[in-house]
C-alpha cells in the first residue's frame, strides 16, 4: 500500500543523500511526527551524525535536505528542515490519495502474501472432553481462529489442529461419576446440554465427594488404569463419553465461527508406540541424562541451565506428561513418522470435513496434517516453563529440526467484573474482578455468554427497527452477540489478563465489535443509497479536509498492519487497526456531507473514498470473525 512505497522512497532518498555527503550511519530512524504540520514522516539522522562529527545537526540536516531536493520524486512533495536538526518529508497528496483509494477500489493489496510456500499448523482450543468451555477457553478459541484466519489471508499454508486430552483425570471423574456413584447419563432438564451437564454437574459433585469421601479414589485409579487398556469396557465406555461432549463442545466454537481441519486424540499418541523410539533418539542424541543420585535418583531428566531439571520418566519408570508431548510436537513439524491414522468425523457447520485421528483403521486417502514449517500453540502462559523445554528438544532434532519453529503463544487467563460476577450470583466483595476455577465451579460458560447477549442484542436491534422481520431480528442478533464476545476476546494484548463485561462488550459505541459492525452497516447505506456503481477518478485531488486525509493515511497502511501482525501474531493489532479507522471514518462522517455534498466532483471523491473505506473494514472483519451487514 501507497504508505509504505512512501517510506520506502524516503529511506532510499536518505542512503543515497548520505552516500552522496559521505556521511556513515548504522541505520536511518523514521517516525511520523506527532503534529501534522511536521509533515507525514521525519527523521533524526542528523543528530545521530552531531554526535559524531560535532557539526551542528541543522547544519547537516539542511545539506542532506539539498541533496534529496535534487532527486526526482514519486510520492514525496516537499522535504524540509526543523529546528533543532529534524528533516520532515511531506507526501503528494493527490498521488498518494488516488493511488491509495484506488487500490482499495479493487480490492487489491500488495505485498501481503508473505507466507507463500510457508506450512504453519495451528493448535486451538484443546478443551478436555468433560466440560462445556467457560469465557476463558473462548480466548483461546478466538485467539487462534484469528491467528489462523490472519496467515491464510497472508498467505500461508495452514491446518488447524484441536488436541482432545481423553486419557486424564478429568474424563476418568466423569465415568466413576456415571460408573460408580450413580449419576443419571442424560442431564436431568431437557434444555442442559451434556458438556455443561457433565461440567458443572457431574465434574463438580464428583471432586466434592473425592473430598468428602476419600475412599472413592479408588474409583478414579481404577478407571485410569482400565483406560490405558483401549480395547477395554470401560476404556470404550470413555470414549463413547468423550465423544458425545466433543460433539457439544463443538456445536459452541461454531456459533463463535471456530472450525478444525483434525482433531488429535491423546490416547492414540499413548497407544501408537512412537514415545520408546522418539525416547532412543533423545538418549542417542544425549537430550537426557540418568540421575545416579539426588533428588532425581533413578530417574531420566532434561538437563537445564536456567531453570530446575524437568523429570523425563520417573524412577519407576513411568512417563511424565512432557513424555506425551514431545513426540506430538516432532510429529507436528515432520521430525517423526506420522504415527496417526485418519477417519472423518464430521461434516462441520461451514461444510468443511472435520478429520480425527485413530490407530486402527482409518482410511488411504486423506489430507496431510503434519510436517509444517512451523507449529503454533495457543496455550495459556501457565504453560510457558514446559512449551519452552519442548521447543528446545525440538531444535536438537537434527538439521531438519533448525529449520523448524515450534512456537508457543502464550495468552493470559480470563477474569470476571465485579458486575458480571455478582450477575451470574458469585460473591466478589470488594474485589475489583474475580477469577474463574472450574473445580469451584466459579465460571461463566460460554453458550451462556452467548445466549446472554444474543437477548440483549435483540432488544437493542428490535428497538432499531421496529416491525423487522423475526428471522432478520434473530440473524442480526446472533451476528452482534458473536462479535461482541469475538471482539472483546481479542482486542487486548494477550500478554495481559482479561476482565470480561457482559454488558461493555456489547456497546455500539465504542472499541467494540458491533461498533465495527454499526460503521460498516453505515458506509454500506450511503452506497446502497447513491444507488449506483461507484467509478475511479483518473485524479482524486478534492479531499483535503483534515478528517479525510487523516482517514487515507490510516488506510494506506493496511498492508503494513495485516503483515506485522501476521509476524509478531499480534491479533490485537489488527482489532486496534479496525477501530481506528472506523473510528476516524465516522469522525469524517459527522463533520461532512456525502451524498447531499453540492459540489459534484468533491461528492464522486468522497463516494470512492466511503467505498475504499468499507473494502478495507470488510477484509478486516473477515479476519477478525465479525460478520458484515448492510443494515443492524
Amino acid at each position: 500500500m501507497t504508505f509504505e512505497a512512501f517510506r520506502r522512497e524516503v529511506e532510499k532518498d536518505l542512503l543515497d543523500a548520505l552516500n552522496k555527503t559521505g556521511y556513515a550511519v548504522d541505520y536511518v530512524p523514521l517516525e511520523e511526527p506527532p503534529r501534522p504540520e511536521f509533515g507525514d514522516l521525519s527523521t533524526t539522522v542528523a543528530f545521530e551524525i552531531s554526535k559524531k562529527t560535532k557539526k551542528k545537526a541543522v547544519e547537516i540536516a539542511d545539506e542532506l535536505c539539498s541533496t534529496i531536493n535534487t532527486f526526482k520524486r514519486n510520492l514525496v512533495d516537499e522535504v524540509s528542515v526543523a529546528l533543532p536538526g529534524y528533516i520532515n518529508f511531506r507526501l503528494n497528496r493527490t498521488r498518494f490519495t488516488t493511488s491509495t483509494l484506488h487500490q482499495l477500489m479493487r480490492e487489491k493489496l500488495e505485498g501481503v502474501d508473505v507466507g507463500k510456500g510457508k506450512r504453519v499448523i495451528v493448535e486451538h482450543t484443546s478443551v478436555n472432553p468433560n466440560k462445556a468451555l467457560h469465557i476463558g477457553h473462548l480466548r483461546n478459541v478466538i485467539i487462534g481462529d484469528v491467528i489462523q484466519r490472519l496467515l491464510r489471508f497472508t498467505g500461508h499454508d495452514v491446518v488447524v489442529l484441536n488436541y482432545i486430552d481423553d486419557s486424564g483425570l478429568q474424563v476418568a471423574d466423569i465415568v466413576v461419576g456415571f460408573k460408580y456413584l450413580g449419576f443419571p447419563e442424560q442431564p436431568t432438564t431437557p434444555d442442559t446440554k451434556f458438556d455443561q451437564y457433565c461440567g458443572d454437574h457431574v465434574y463438580v459433585r464428583v471432586n466434592q465427594i473425592y473430598s468428602e469421601k476419600p475412599e472413592t479414589e479408588q474409583y478414579r485409579r481404577a478407571v485410569l488404569k482400565e483406560m490405558e487398556n483401549q480395547n477395554s469396557e470401560i476404556s470404550q465406555y470413555a470414549k463413547a463419553v468423550t465423544e458425545r461432549v466433543l460433539l457439544e463442545q463443538l456445536k459452541t466454537c461454531a456459533r463463535v465461527g471456530a472450525f478444525y481441519d483434525c482433531l488429535n486424540f491423546e490416547s492414540h499418541i499413548m497407544a501408537s508406540g512412537i514415545w520408546p523410539k522418539v525416547f532412543e533418539m533423545m538418549k542417542e542424541r544425549k537430550l537426557v541424562v540418568y540421575e545416579q543420585g539426588g533428588k532425581n535418583a533413578g530417574c531420566w531428566v532434561i538437563k537445564s541451565l536456567d531453570e530446575q531439571d524437568k523429570v523425563l520418566i520417573r524412577s519407576d519408570g513411568t512417563a511424565t506428561y512432557i513424555a506425551k508431548d514431545i513426540p506430538y510436537a516432532a510429529w507436528k513439524l515432520g521430525l517423526v513418522e506420522d504415527f496417526f491414522n485418519y477417519e472423518k468425523f464430521i461434516v462441520q457447520a461451514n461444510g468443511k470435513t472435520l478429520w480425527r485421528t485413530t490407530i486402527s483403521g482409518g482410511v488411504k486417502e486423506h489430507p496431510i496434517f503434519n510436517n509444517a514449517d512451523v507449529a503454533i500453540n495457543v496455550i495459556d502462559v501457565r504453560q510457558s516453563w514446559l512449551q519452552k523445554i519442548i521447543a528446545n528438544i525440538l531444535k536438537k532434532f537434527g538439521e531438519e529440526a533448525e529449520k523448524k519453529s515450534y512456537i508457543h503463544l502464550g495468552y493470559e487467563i480470563v477474569s470476571l467484573s465485579k458486575e458480571t460476577a455478582s450477575e451470574l450470583g458469585i460473591k466478589v466483595e470488594d474485589k475489583d474482578f474475580v477469577h474463574m476455577s472450574g473445580r469451584a465451579g466459579i465460571y461463566i460458560n460460554a453458550d451462556y455468554v452467548i445466549d446472554k447477549l444474543k437477548n440483549l442484542a435483540y432488544q437493542g436491534t428490535r428497538e432499531r427497527n421496529p416491525g423487522a422481520d423475526e428471522q432478520w431480528l434473530d440473524q442480526i442478533s446472533t451476528s452482534l452477540a458473536v462479535s461482541a464476545i469475538r471482539f472483546s476476546l481479542i482486542k487486548h494484548d494477550i500478554g495481559k489478563i482479561l476482565v470480561f463485561d457482559l454488558n461493555d462488550a456489547l456497546k455500539l459505541e465504542g472499541e467494540t465489535g458491533p461498533y465495527l459492525q454499526y460503521t460498516f452497516a453505515r458506509a454500506s447505506r450511503i452506497l446502497e443509497k447513491y444507488g449506483e456503481e461507484v467509478k475511479e477518478a483518473d485524479t482524486i485531488d478534492r479531499l483535503n479536509e483534515p478528517e479525510e486525509y487523516a482517514l487515507i493515511k490510516e488506510l494506506s497502511k493496511i498492508e503494513t498492519v495485516l503483515k506485522e501482525a501476521a509476524g509478531n501474531l499480534a491479533p490485537n493489532k489488527l482489532a486496534e487497526y479496525a477501530y481506528t479507522i472506523c473510528l476516524l471514518f465516522n469522525t469524517f462522517y459527522e463533520k461532512h456531507q456525502v451524498l447531499h455534498e453540492r459540489d459534484w466532483e468533491k461528492r464522486r471523491q468522497r463516494l470512492i473514498m466511503v467505498n475504499a473505506f468499507a473494502n478495507a473494514l470488510k477484509i478486516l472483519m473477515d479476519i477478525l470473525g465479525l460478520e458484515v451487514h448492510r443494515r443492524i
